[in-house]
């Protein structure tokens, strides 16, 4: 089937289930998209490399690729700018992580804390190369096209309504808006996300493998695929207009 569009979760910094994941998609030409939607690292051990990957692969496999802005690409933006220990100080983050991927130091241990020279380079992120910076910030806030809008985080809410991403202001609501609210009572056109943890979204609305609710989530007109990469979960994509779920875990 031609004109595909392939949505994929949020990674964290999980090479081996990016990889695993790309393993198990359809043969993708260049008449397919396919959409990332953010959170590219933190967390996981290898955030260079999926970055590397997302990057080139519309060169390797010859499709249209869409890589939108998450938060935590947002956060670094901010922590580059002006600085924000709050994003950069709590474990449960993955800065550590990231940053030794960059630099070629050793996986996280649990609970291992930076030392004093790393801490000083987590808050200005100073190990970043200047194309990756330059990457982040020409990221995207949303993508659209016949199947779906496809977003980070949700549509942010104004005066009862939910707004397009394109009227959004500011645009960091698109990155980092949680509302129980969008999942729960948003109509309209189909839109995709990442974000939230699919574990914690109502497991009542979900008409998708109601028995596991680590699974993707699929409300009336929201489908979310956060399902916990990079945070001891799996990766997840689907396939439009024909609905089709691709994980990188076995069952």
């Amino acid at each position: 089937m031609a004109h595909r569009t392939f949505a994929i979760g949020d990674i964290h910094g999980d090479l081996e289930h990016l990889n695993l994941l790309l393993g198990k998609l359809p043969a993708i030409d260049g008449e397919d998209t396919v959409v990332f939607l953010g959170d590219y690292l933190d967390r996981g051990p290898r955030s260079k490399e999926v970055i590397q990957i997302v990057r080139a692969l519309d060169h390797l496999v010859g499709c249209n690729v869409i890589c939108l802005r998450g938060n935590h690409e947002d956060a670094w933006l901010r922590v580059l700018d002006r600085g924000w220990p709050e994003f950069v100080l709590p474990p449960v983050n993955g800065c550590l992580a990231t940053m030794r991927s960059f630099t070629g130091g050793a996986v996280v241990a649990e609970d291992e804390a930076p030392s004093q020279e790393e801490w000083t380079q987590l808050f200005a992120g100073s190990f970043f190369p200047d194309d990756i910076v330059a990457w982040m910030k020409t990221l995207p806030d949303y993508y659209e096209d016949d199947h779906a809008i496809y977003v980070h985080a949700g549509l942010h809410e104004r005066a009862g309504a939910f707004v397009h991403p394109r009227d959004t202001d500011p645009k960091a609501a698109l990155f980092w808006t949680r509302s129980e609210e969008f999942f729960r009572n948003y109509r309209g056109k189909r839109v995709v996300v990442g974000h939230t943890k699919t574990t914690l979204l109502p497991p009542e609305l979900s008409s998708y493998t109601v028995h596991d609710p680590t699974d993707l989530w699929a409300g009336e007109n929201v489908v979310a695929i956060d399902t916990g990469c990079g945070k001891g979960g799996f990766l997840t994509a689907v396939e439009f207009p024909a609905c089709v779920v691709y994980e990188s875990r076995t069952r």
